[in-house]
């Protein structure tokens, strides 16, 4: 019972293979035609704009360009792998494991299921190979793993990455010549040629300007009496003679020197005549808690 059972489920899986990879193909041959049919109109609108001197433009739109080809040409790659498996699926169904000679063309496939969401029949072909070959199978052409297979003109023409500036360059050239324009395309390949870093316009100069110096309104701290004295000395003590002040908007005088270490230096030594003026008026708090005990007394 179990050997009819086994025998039905593969004549099943045949059957459902077959109808799925002639949709496949099918589906294939009509997107092909639309999509070249797109691919004219965005040519000619590239022209339009090379013609009208818009290279801005033409050279953000020829990345769809490129992207359309390189589709049709993974439609190409996959409509042959399709119909040599198509071809072979009493193989297919009289072996338990995948035939060393179908290995790239269905891990191929398996790869763009995941990638061509305008071919549904790739997922339903997807599955009923997991079905047979365990979804590890599936898995490794999936995740591109090094026993995969798949065919590395899929994977290119499918990957996602940015078309690089050679590429694009030889497109619009190859569509300036295709329509007869004498196109300059000095322009482009100054533009194309540019790094990333030389995009930033402006970018170091503004990070080498100094930072202006903090009025004195914008100091919000508290301060004793005794400690703004203090501080006010220690500044004006400090400030060597032959170094150049800076006035501010309240007429009070500001030393030039922008070094950090001795700003810092100096708030230190503010801090400790502080901490000092402070005991010193507790002292003298203390003494004359004294002295006005022992009068009542």
């Amino acid at each position: 019972m179990s050997s009819l059972n086994s025998l039905f489920n593969r004549a099943t899986i045949g059957t459902r293979c077959k109808t799925c990879l002639n949709l496949a193909i099918s589906r294939i041959k009509l997107l092909r035609n639309r999509r070249q049919a797109q691919l004219d109109g965005m040519r000619k609108e590239i022209f339009q704009y090379l013609r009208t001197s818009q290279e801005s433009v033409a050279r953000i739109r020829v990345e769809h360009i490129i992207r359309e080809q390189n589709i049709l040409a993974a439609y190409d790659v996959l409509e042959l792998f399709c119909e040599f498996v198509l071809a072979r699926v009493p193989i297919l169904e009289s072996k338990k494991e995948c035939p060393v000679e179908l290995q790239e063309a269905i891990a191929s496939i398996i790869y763009a299921s995941s990638r061509c969401s305008d071919l549904p029949e790739l997922t339903s072909i997807r599955n009923l190979f997991g079905t047979k070959y365990g979804k590890e199978f599936v898995t490794s052409a999936l995740e591109l793993r090094p026993d995969s297979c798949v065919n590395r003109t899929v994977i290119e023409k499918l990957s996602v990455k940015a078309p690089s500036a050679e590429s694009k360059l030889s497109i619009l050239k190859s569509i300036a010549e295709e329509h007869g324009l004498e196109w300059d395309s000095s322009a482009t390949e100054a533009q194309f040629n540019k790094k990333y870093e030389d995009l930033l316009d402006g970018s170091e100069s503004s990070q080498n300007k100094p930072l202006p110096l903090s009025s004195p309104k914008e100091d919000r701290t508290v301060r004793s009496p005794v400690q703004a004295k203090q501080t006010s000395q220690t500044a004006s003590s400090s400030v060597p003679p032959n170094q150049s002040m800076v006035h501010s908007t309240e007429g009070e005088k500001l030393p030039a020197s922008r070094d950090p270490s001795d700003v810092l230096k100096r708030a230190h030594e503010a801090i400790a005549l502080a901490d000092s003026a402070c005991n010193a008026a507790r002292l003298a708090v203390s003494l004359a808690n004294v002295k006005l005990s022992v009068n009542t007394s």
